[in-house]
């Protein structure tokens, strides 16, 4: 039921920033965290961060923290990224994603729904 699409990436050069939103549909869009992954070619998809369905707790990667920011705005069923300081090994495809719970969650085992990403470029 639920379906989710990326915006926003695009390439950046190093140091420079990226917002990211993630638009969902479906009605009960605070019920649920939101999480945001990421993968780079010939790499695992890595979590990079998520937010409760509050949007009050949110939990990083230590690679992007202090650099990253996600937040929600459950009116508009939209959860952002906002990337700051990119660097070149930033550079994948971004993907947002719906948890099964409202509490943040790490584990993408937990996560049902799953957007078809946007691509990150970070040039040097």
């Amino acid at each position: 039921q639920v379906q989710l699409v990326e915006s926003g990436g695009g390439l950046v050069q190093a140091g420079g920033s990226l917002r990211l939103s993630c638009a969902a549909s479906g009605r009960t869009f605070g019920n649920y965290a939101m999480g945001w992954f990421r993968q780079a070619p010939g790499k695992e998809r890595e979590f990079v961060a998520a937010v409760s369905g509050s949007g009050i707790s949110t939990y990083y990667v230590d690679s992007v923290k202090g650099r990253f920011t996600i937040s929600r705005d459950n009116a508009k069923n939209t959860v952002y990224l906002q990337m700051n300081s990119l660097k070149p090994e930033d550079a994948a495809v971004y993907y947002c994603a719906q948890a099964i719970t409202m509490a943040t969650n790490t584990d993408r085992g937990r996560y049902r729904y799953w957007g078809p990403g946007t691509q990150v470029t970070v040039s040097s």
